[in-house]
């Protein structure tokens, strides 16, 4: 299931592929990235990386 349940304006394809960077993102986190390590890895903005860290 999606986090992003209204679909953030991303078609099904864009918020399956958010989703997996999301959940990549957390397998980082867990094994110790900052989120700086998490946003540069993935091509996500610094917020959205410590978004999901703050979680």
């Amino acid at each position: 299931m999606s986090r992003y349940g209204h679909g953030g304006g991303f078609t099904a394809a864009e918020q399956q592929r958010r989703e997996a960077v999301r959940l990549a993102a957390a397998d980082d986190f867990a094994a110790g990235s900052t989120y700086q390590d998490v946003a540069r890895e993935h091509r996500v903005t610094k917020m959205s990386a410590w978004r999901w860290w703050r979680r």
